[in-house]
C-alpha cells in the first residue's frame, strides 16, 4: 500500500521491510530512510547480501543446518568430537548453542518439532536422516536441545524413545532455560550452563 507523499519507491521499501518479523510500519519507515540517506555502495551491498543469502546458501546433507558447502564447516572439522550429536529445533538455535562454547561435538537440526495441532508429526522433521546417522556415525551420545516449550518437550521425548532402543545415551539439555523460552535468544553463560547440566533420560 503506497503511503501519500512518499516516492513509490520509498513506500515500496517500507512495505517490504515491514513484512519482516519484529519490523512495525515506524520502524520500517526508519530503515527505509536510513538505508535512503546510505551512501549507494551500502545499497548494493545490502542488495547483494540478500541475494547472496537466497542464492549460496544450502542446507548440510549431514547435519542440515545452512552452509555455503556440504558437508558444512563443523560436520567436517576433524577437531569435533565425533561421538556426540546435539539434536535442535532450528539452525538459529545450533548457532546459540556454539557461542557458548560448551559443546565441541556435532549437530543435528529437526528443522521443526513435533506439533499434532499443526499437523507437523515425526515424518515431517529430520528424524530419519539422525537414526541413519547413530547407525552410520558410531554415535555414543545424543544431546537434545530442543526448546522448553510443550512440543520441544513432546520432541525430546521420542526422540528418547526411539534412540535408546538403539544402546545409545540420550540426554536432555539442563532447565537454566526459561519454560516457553527460545534458545536462539538465551545469553551464552545461561546457555551453556544448560549444555554442563544436561541431565540423562
Amino acid at each position: 500500500m503506497r503511503q501519500t507523499g512518499l516516492p513509490e519507491s520509498i513506500s515500496k521499501l517500507i512495505n517490504e521491510l515491514a513484512k519482516l518479523p519484529g519490523i512495525g510500519e515506524k520502524n520500517a519507515t526508519r530503515l527505509a530512510f536510513h538505508i535512503f540517506r546510505s551512501p549507494k555502495i551500502y545499497s548494493e551491498s545490502l542488495a547483494q547480501a540478500i541475494i547472496d543469502t537466497k542464492t549460496k546458501v544450502i542446507l548440510c546433507n549431514t547435519c542440515f543446518n545452512f552452509a555455503s558447502e556440504s558437508p558444512c564447516e563443523i560436520c567436517k572439522d576433524p577437531e569435533r568430537d565425533n561421538l556426540s550429536i546435539c539434536v535442535v529445533e532450528e539452525p538459529l538455535d545450533q548457532l546459540a548453542i556454539e557461542k557458548s562454547r560448551e559443546f565441541k561435538g556435532k549437530y543435528h537440526v529437526l528443522n521443526g518439532v513435533i506439533s499434532p495441532i499443526e499437523g507437523i508429526g515425526p515424518e515431517d522433521l529430520r528424524i530419519k536422516e539422525l537414526l541413519s546417522r547413530l547407525e552410520k556415525e558410531k554415535i555414543k551420545e545424543v544431546i537434545v536441545a530442543t526448546n522448553p516449550s510443550v512440543e520441544g518437550e513432546a520432541t525430546a521425548l521420542y526422540l528418547s524413545k526411539i534412540i535408546k532402543p538403539l544402546g545409545i545415551e540420550v540426554s536432555r539439555i539442563a532447565h537454566g532455560i526459561p519454560m516457553g523460552g527460545d534458545i536462539e535468544y538465551i545469553d551464552e553463560i545461561t546457555l551453556g550452563k544448560a549444555i554442563r547440566d544436561r541431565k540423562y533420560f
